[in-house]
């Protein structure tokens, strides 16, 4: 198995991948937008499909980016009080140092990701926040549009794909 990956390319330009002992080439099956890769998708919330000469950022666009972050953090909210109830219920002292060590690890683990997903929200009411105030969509940085589809893979994006690039970049510089 381990031969027959090391032995298969990806040709980017025509989406097959070839084999290098037989130069047979096979179709690879492309996945559908909607099966995954965008966080709508997610939350059972079909990808926005824009209508012919639609305005960008129009009512029904900013609709659909509500719904999503409305349900993205309810999801993220429900984790919180499921964490919640595990610690509590599970907070008993066992006998066991090595139990009581590796139950600890799994809390400071489990509370490391609720403090990421807290930082999450904020983002996802600041973008909520955006939606009301009209400037959702919209880069920080160029003022340019952001995209549908960028929006749909991130909604909490604040910065188009260029702005967002640059930013790496220099970051990478800095810190590298």
């Amino acid at each position: 198995m381990a031969n027959d990956n090391q032995n298969q390319v990806l040709d980017e330009n025509t989406d097959l991948v070839v084999d290098d002992k037989s130069a047979k080439r096979v179709r690879k099956a492309k996945p559908k937008a909607s099966e995954g890769g965008s966080t709508a998708s997610l939350f059972g919330i079909e990808p926005y499909q824009p209508k012919k000469n639609e305005e960008y950022m129009s009512e029904g666009q900013l609709e659909h980016f509500r719904q999503i972050l409305l349900a993205w953090k309810a999801e993220l909210m429900s984790e919180v009080d499921r964490t919640l109830n595990t610690m509590q219920d599970e907070s008993s002292s066992l006998p066991d140092v090595n139990d009581r060590a590796t139950q600890e690890e799994e809390f400071a683990i489990e509370l490391r990701t609720r403090d990421r997903e807290r930082k999450l929200i904020r983002k996802i009411e600041q973008s909520i926040e955006a939606i009301k105030n009209d400037d959702y969509g919209f880069c920080e940085t160029c003022g340019i549009e952001i995209g549908l589809r960028r929006l749909e893979a991130r909604p909490t994006a604040t910065l188009c794909i260029d702005c967002k690039t640059l930013a790496e970049i220099k970051e990478k510089q800095n810190n590298g």
